[in-house]
């Protein structure tokens, strides 16, 4: 046991096929690969990638961002070159896979073009569209925040691409300012996420 534990991918793999049997078992007891089939296997991705995303923002904001200053500065390589280049890309991977997955079960759900207009093709008189609507915006803004600024701007922060040290603190302020936004962003965008299923059904 402490062999497959110490090793992160066997770990990972014994996970993801545990994972299986138990969507297999589902499949079986539930009697149909039906649409209501797929939304729970799509809210299980959604939820592991968001997750893994949501983690690490709040991993860069809650301990990351705050205690590099208090790192000694012959230390602060380790984090700069090994952590957080690693961190980045399973956070940016992770965004992109959460978006992709929570526009694939609104779609099967049917309610992707209602809810991203905000109920507006429903004249406003359906609020569970309006409500995770709102939710999704506040995440397709977070997803793009993390590819189009965050992500950038890390790449010369931590000296990935070519820049002085001007451009690298430069950088760094922005990519954490972004980050931030992420952050003041992520709980009303969980709230809609966690309550409309609970609210609404």
């Amino acid at each position: 046991m402490q062999g497959l534990l110490s090793n992160f991918r066997n770990t990972m793999i014994v996970s993801f096929v545990l994972s299986v049997v138990m969507v297999v078992g589902y499949m079986s007891h539930y009697g149909s690969t039906d649409g209501i089939f797929w939304q729970a296997v799509f809210r299980w991705m959604h939820t592991f990638f968001g997750i893994l995303w949501i983690g690490l923002l709040y991993y860069f904001n809650f301990v990351q961002i705050r205690k590099m200053p208090d790192i000694p500065a012959e230390l602060k390589p380790a984090v700069s070159k090994y952590i957080a280049p690693e961190a980045l890309f399973w956070f940016r991977y992770a965004a992109l896979a959460t978006w992709i997955m929570g526009v694939i079960l609104a779609w099967n759900r049917g309610y992707l073009f209602q809810a991203f207009s905000l109920g507006a093709l429903d004249g406003f008189q359906v609020p569970q569209h309006t409500f995770i609507g709102v939710g999704m915006w506040l995440a397709t803004i977070m997803f793009i925040n993390v590819w189009v600024f965050i992500w950038p701007n890390q790449k010369i922060a931590l000296g990935l691409v070519e820049g002085d040290a001007d451009a690298k603190a430069k950088a760094g302020k922005l990519a954490m300012l972004f980050s931030r936004t992420n952050t003041l962003l992520s709980l009303p965008m969980l709230v809609t996420m966690t309550m409309n299923q609970t609210i609404f059904g």
